[in-house]
């Protein structure tokens, strides 16, 4: 992470220079929400990222530390990527998204049809059952 440049002293800009690109927080999105595990995995989703794009930002994302990337135990060629401790302490950054986008995006976007309850009624227990749920998930 020697290699990142800052705009200012700003915690906010600070973390957009390294989180507010247009793929970073769906990649992230897709492994805790999906369970998507390997590249073959991103590549599938719906978002469509190009794989020049995914290698880079997968890279990127060991490079801070917010994900590990191992080979599979039964399966030599395939990469697994695994979200760390500092990867899965962004949830409430997904959560506030969908939040954003529920209460915002609706009129604008009619596929977001249904709203998790749970997001308006116990958000604290949705990021941390998102949590807890990613970690048994990724322990096998």
């Amino acid at each position: 992470m020697n290699d990142v440049t800052f705009r200012c002293d700003c915690p906010i800009s600070s973390a957009l220079d390294l989180l507010g690109d247009k793929w970073t927080l769906v990649i992230i999105k897709q492994m805790l929400l999906e369970n998507r595990r390997t590249f073959k995995d991103f590549l599938e989703a719906d978002e469509g990222i190009a794989t020049n794009i995914l290698s880079t930002r997968l890279k990127w994302l060991e490079s801070l530390d917010l994900i590990t990337k191992e080979k599979l135990p039964d399966n030599k060629k395939v990469n697994i990527y695994r979200l760390t401790e500092k990867g899965l302490s962004s949830t409430p950054i997904i959560i506030e998204l969908a939040i954003w986008s529920d209460k915002n995006l609706r009129q604008l976007h009619p596929i977001l049809q249904e709203s998790n309850a749970m997001i308006h009624t116990d958000k604290q227990g949705l990021i941390d059952h998102l949590i807890t749920n990613y970690r048994k998930q990724n322990l096998e």
